[in-house]
């Protein structure tokens, strides 16, 4: 039995629990990493993927397979120094990503605390790493949906620049567009940056990944 199975066999358990009058929540110790992104090789490596790309750079780090596909997204289970995570990529297309990301939230009843959503930013300069709780979208159309769709801002984001200073223009093709060498070793970085963030969070806490991450250089 694969690993994400035994996780859906837990729920079934404290489910079935539940009914017999014990209150225990099966989501309380367990972390959801949700990386926005476009399926589908066109959008692949693209600045828009970003979050795709730090769910499989997580999930390459702590030994994942992303082979578990339901409640329209890749998912799998990875170990974060003690903490259990699911780590998602909503298939519904980026503008659609709160649907996959409420469904596995509400399925496994995991606190809002303990969502974390990682997207680019083009209001943040290329190389840039931003760790908050809550706020605005600032037209981020895959944040707004997660928020329309958990009913709440209050959850954890992980935020990879994507943007240039004096270049927003350019706008979705400039998201969309292949990558030359160099923007591809830039966003690489960024995505590795975004991990080790996701990665702060959950072994040592906000405070201490905004004070790590929330940096201008």
């Amino acid at each position: 039995m694969s690993a994400i199975r035994r996780l859906f066999g837990a729920f079934r358990i404290a489910r079935e629990s539940n009914r017999d009058g014990d209150n225990r929540e099966i989501g309380n110790d367990l972390w959801l990493i949700a990386g926005l992104g476009n399926p589908g090789g066109d959008y692949a490596g693209s600045r828009h993927n970003a979050g795709y790309m730090t769910i499989d750079h997580l999930a390459k780090r702590h030994g994942a397979s992303l082979n578990r596909r339901r409640f329209k997204g890749a998912a799998g289970e990875a170990s974060i120094g003690e903490h259990r995570a699911l780590l998602v990529k909503p298939e519904t297309y980026y503008n659609l990503s709160g649907e996959c990301v409420s469904a596995v939230r509400g399925y496994f009843k995991i606190p809002t605390e303990h969502l974390i959503v990682v997207h680019d930013e083009v209001d943040l300069a290329e190389g840039r790493l931003q760790v908050r709780r809550g706020g605005g979208d600032a037209g981020n159309k895959g944040v707004r949906s997660v928020t329309a769709s958990l009913g709440s801002a209050d959850f954890i984001r992980v935020r990879i620049g994507t943007g240039r200073e004096g270049r927003r223009e350019e706008g979705l093709d400039f998201l969309l567009r292949r990558l030359d060498a160099d923007e591809v070793t830039t966003l690489a970085a960024s995505v590795a940056k975004a991990a080790e963030a996701v990665e702060t969070i959950v072994e040592s806490g906000l405070t201490a990944a905004m004070n790590r991450f929330n940096q201008r250089s």
